[in-house]
C-alpha cells in the first residue's frame, strides 16, 4: 500500500484556499500587463528587473536604492495568482514553475520594505479573500484547534528538525554579535539567546519558572544549569515533550524540569517567572487577552515574564490581519504576528508592565538563512528522513526565504521584552 510523503499535509494545505490559477488566469492573463505598472508604482526603494513571457525585459522601480530582486515569468498567470491571491497564489505560481528567480530574498524583502506604498498588490482580493479568510478561520486556536494547528507544523518529526537545526534544537531566533558576521557559529547565538532571555527573569536559585511553549528543552536545560531554578514546560506537540523529556534526563536536569502536554490556558499553580519564546505567534489575535491573563494569573506580585516575540508593522497590521498569506495557509495554520501596540495595550490592561523591548530583526534574517544552508547541505547529504519528497523540500526553502526576505525588508522585527506583574 503507498503512502502519501510525509509532509504532504503542508504541501497540499491550499486545498480550500483560492490561489488564483483556474479559469480566470487561462482567459484573462494577457489582460493584467496594468499589475506590472501598480508594482512599479509602489516601488519607493530597491527594483525588480523583470523577464516577461515574451522574452522583453522592464525594470519596476529603481527610484532609490534597496533590493535589486531578479524575476523571470515564464507566463503572465502568475499577475494573476498575486493580483488576485496574494501570497498564497505567489507560492503556488512558484511551486509550479510559473516564475522563476535566482535568489528570491530579494524580492520578498522588496514587497515587505515598499509594503505601505504597495497597499494591498500582494494580497488576497474580493472573492479569493473571502475564501481565505473563512478557510483560515476553520482553524481557529481554542483548545482542540491549538492542539491540531501545533501538531500541524512540529510533529513533522524530530528527525526532521534534527537534520538542520543546531545541536541544541532551538527553533526561534538566534542573537549574534554586532556586527553580524558568518565567523560567529548558529550555536553560538543560539545559546546568547537564551542567557539574554533568561537574565531578564532576574532568577535566583530554588525559584521556579514556567515555560509556555518549551519546545524541545533548550531554555528549560540552560535555567537549570545556570540558574538552579525549577522548571515547568508546556507543549502540546508529544514529538517535542518525548525528546525534551529524553534529553533532560540525559543531562541530568530531570529532577529539576517538568514537561507537560498542556494548554497555556490550563497553566496551574504560582511561579516566580514564565518565558515563552515565540510562542504568541501561534496563539491568535483572538486570544491575546487569554494568553497574557495565564501569564497574569500564575505570576507572583513583582513577578517577572520574558517574552521573544515576533511583531508586524502598525501601519501594515490591518491589511496583513484581514488576510490569510502563505505562511497561515502552509506553514502556521491559525498564526498571527502581532501589533505590538495592541498586544502591549492588552498587558497593561492585565497589570503587566512592559519593559526593556529590544529588537533584533536582521538577527532573524541572518538564522533563517543558516537554517536554509543547513537545510540544503541536510538534503544533498541525504540526511533528511526519506520519506519527505522535492514538492515538500521546495516548499521548506520558500518558507525560509520568504521569511528572511519579510526581516531584512524591515516590515516584521522579532523582540525581547520584560513584562513585570504589578
Amino acid at each position: 500500500m503507498n503512502q502519501r510523503p510525509r509532509g504532504n499535509h503542508l504541501v497540499s494545505a491550499d486545498r480550500g484556499f483560492a490561489t488564483g490559477g483556474g479559469m480566470l488566469a487561462r482567459l484573462f492573463g494577457g489582460g493584467f500587463n496594468p499589475i506590472l505598472d501598480r508594482v512599479d508604482r509602489g516601488l519607493s526603494q530597491g527594483a525588480i528587473e523583470a523577464i516577461l513571457p515574451d522574452g522583453s525585459r522592464r525594470t519596476l522601480g529603481g527610484r532609490a536604492a534597496g533590493p535589486i530582486a531578479i524575476v523571470h515569468l515564464r507566463s503572465w498567470r502568475p499577475l494573476v495568482r498575486l493580483a488576485t491571491s496574494g501570497s498564497v497564489g505567489w507560492y503556488k505560481a512558484w511551486e509550479q514553475g510559473e516564475w522563476t528567480s535566482p535568489d528570491p530574498v530579494p524580492l520578498f524583502g522588496l514587497f515587505m520594505r515598499n509594503g505601505e506604498r504597495l497597499g494591498d498588490t500582494g494580497r488576497a482580493k474580493g472573492l479569493f479573500r473571502l475564501v481565505n479568510r473563512l478557510s483560515h478561520r476553520f482553524r481557529d486556536n481554542d483548545k482542540e484547534g491549538a492542539r491540531r494547528n501545533i501538531s500541524h507544523h512540529y510533529d513533522l518529526g524530530n528527525d526532521f528538525y534534527a537534520a538542520w537545526l543546531d545541536e541544541s534544537l532551538t527553533y526561534s531566533s538566534a542573537i549574534f554579535a554586532e556586527p553580524i558576521t558568518s565567523s560567529e557559529s548558529l550555536e553560538d547565538a543560539q545559546a546568547r539567546k537564551l542567557r539574554l532571555l533568561l537574565d531578564r527573569l532576574a532568577l535566583k536559585p530554588g525559584q521556579r519558572l514556567l515555560e509556555i511553549g518549551c519546545g524541545w528543552g533548550s531554555l528549560a536545560e540552560a535555567a537549570v544549569r545556570d540558574h538552579q531554578v525549577d522548571v515547568v514546560g508546556l507543549t502540546l506537540s508529544k514529538e517535542q515533550k518525548d525528546l525534551a523529556d529524553q534529553r533532560l534526563a540525559e543531562a541530568r536536569c530531570g529532577d529539576r524540569v517538568s514537561i507537560e502536554l498542556k494548554d497555556y490556558r490550563d497553566a496551574d499553580g504560582v511561579f516566580d517567572a514564565v518565558a515563552s519564546v515565540e510562542m504568541v505567534e501561534a496563539v491568535g489575535q483572538d486570544y491575546w487577552p487569554s494568553y497574557l491573563r495565564s501569564i497574569a494569573r500564575v505570576l507572583k506580585p513583582g513577578g517577572r515574564a520574558a517574552l521573544q516575540l515576533i511583531a508586524i508593522k502598525e501601519s501594515l497590521f490591518e491589511g496583513y490581519a484581514s488576510n490569510a498569506d502563505f505562511i497561515q495557509t502552509y506553514i502556521f495554520p491559525g498564526g498571527m504576528l502581532i501589533s505590538e501596540e495592541r498586544f502591549r495595550a492588552i498587558a497593561q490592561d492585565c497589570r503587566l508592565e512592559w519593559r526593556d523591548r529590544r529588537g533584533y530583526g536582521l538577527h532573524y534574517a541572518e538564522t533563517l538563512k543558516r537554517w536554509r544552508e543547513r537545510y540544503d547541505r541536510a538534503v544533498a547529504e541525504r540526511r533528511l528522513p526519506p520519506e519527505f519528497d522535492e514538492q515538500f523540500h521546495k516548499l521548506w526553502r520558500y518558507y525560509l526565504m520568504y521569511c528572511e526576505g519579510g526581516f531584512r525588508g524591515g516590515g516584521i522585527d522579532v523582540a525581547q521584552v520584560t513584562l513585570v506583574k504589578r
